[in-house]
């Protein structure tokens, strides 16, 4: 298994001697719901409902097939991720994972860490392939993020996705094979 300690950089540039890649438990929920609300409140990269409940995102996040995991540094999350089968029976060997990083730790790789231990997981887990489903074009960093991984666009979804600022944007469907 990849030494995650090793991956992760501060503003600096110097690694970051003590974090934890793990599974999420309940005791996370107040710290997972720090990261979620404000993302989900945005309603700028998610296609969910920006006046989501707390317990309706935790169990989103959580619930169902997702296995959710956290990241965290000293007792503090940095970020999250989920991930589960994109589709039920012959589809089920594509995964689907959801990102989620805390303003605080923006800018420190904790995406790039995440995913690499998400493409990790996926293989663990017998995907053959990973893809996500309506990735906001306008979340340069995550395009840009997914693309550098290998991620290629498959498709696009003309204005389907309807930006608090930018107003009917497409939506990208990347997809990498593991």
């Amino acid at each position: 298994m990849t030494d995650w300690r090793m991956r992760l950089t501060g503003q600096s540039g110097v690694g970051l001697a003590e974090y934890e890649m793990r599974a999420v438990t309940p005791a996370d929920d107040a710290a997972l719901w720090s990261m979620l609300e404000p993302v989900f409140r945005a309603g700028d990269t998610y296609a969910i409902d920006p006046a989501i409940s707390r317990a309706e995102a935790l169990d989103f996040w959580c619930g169902g097939t997702h296995s959710a995991f956290v990241l965290e540094e000293g007792g503090q999350a940095l970020g999250s991720y989920y991930i589960c089968p994109n589709q039920q029976g012959g589809g089920a060997h594509v995964c689907n994972c959801g990102f989620v990083t805390a303003k605080a730790a923006q800018g420190r790789g904790v995406a790039r860490v995440m995913l690499e231990h998400a493409l990790e997981e996926a293989r663990k887990r017998g995907f053959r392939a990973m893809q996500f489903n309506f990735v906001v074009e306008t979340n340069t960093r995550a395009v840009a993020l997914w693309q550098a991984n290998g991620f290629d666009v498959v498709g696009r979804l003309p204005g389907a996705f309807c930006h608090p600022d930018q107003g009917f944007v497409d939506a990208l469907v990347m997809y990498r094979r593991l």
